[in-house]
C-alpha cells in the first residue's frame, strides 16, 4: 500500500514557521530544512493556506507565516489539509458475497477500523504545532542560528 510523506513534511515546515516566530520563511529555505524541492513546499502550502493554516507575505523579505498561533494549530487539521484521509482501504475488488469469509469480512472488520481511525484522529487532535516546536527546542540537536 503506497504511503505519503505529505503530512510529515507539512508538519516539519509548520514547526519551522513556529520556530521562526514572526519572520516569514521562503519556500527555498523550508525546502532546505525538509530536504525536498521548493515546488513540493509550495504545493503543500497551497493546501495549508486553503485550510487557513498558513498565509503568505509578499514582497522583499516575504514568505510563509502561520495564519494562527502555533498553539491553535492541531496536527489533525494538518493531516486533513494535506492527506487523503481514508486511513484504511478495503479490497480493490469486492470479495465474493457467496464466500463464507468474503461475504462477511468487510462488516466484521469495519468496527475495528473505525475505532483505530478514531484513536488515530484523537491523538492528532491532542497535539499542536507549538507542542512539537517545544519538543524540537527541548531536544536541542540543532545549531544556532538556524539555517534560514
Amino acid at each position: 500500500m503506497p504511503t505519503s510523506s505529505r503530512f510529515v513534511v507539512a508538519v516539519h515546515a509548520l514547526v519551522a514557521l513556529a520556530v521562526s516566530g514572526d519572520k516569514p520563511l521562503r519556500s527555498e529555505d523550508l525546502a532546505y530544512s525538509v530536504s525536498t524541492s521548493p515546488a513540493v513546499i509550495r504545493g503543500l502550502f497551497s493546501r495549508l493556506s486553503s485550510a487557513g493554516l498558513t498565509k503568505s507575505q509578499l514582497g522583499a523579505g516575504g514568505g510563509a507565516l502561520l495564519a494562527r498561533p502555533a498553539e491553535e494549530v492541531r496536527l489533525l487539521e494538518v493531516y486533513q489539509a494535506v492527506e487523503d484521509t481514508q486511513l484504511f482501504t478495503l479490497h480493490r475488488t469486492p470479495p465474493p458475497r457467496t464466500c463464507a469469509v468474503g461475504g462477511n469480512i468487510v462488516d466484521a472488520l469495519q468496527p475495528t477500523l473505525a475505532r483505530a481511525r478514531e484513536a488515530f484522529e484523537a491523538e492528532l487532535a491532542r497535539v499542536t504545532i507549538a507542542d512539537l516546536a517545544a519538543d524540537v527546542a527541548r531536544l536541542g540537536k540543532f545549531t544556532m542560528p538556524l539555517e534560514w
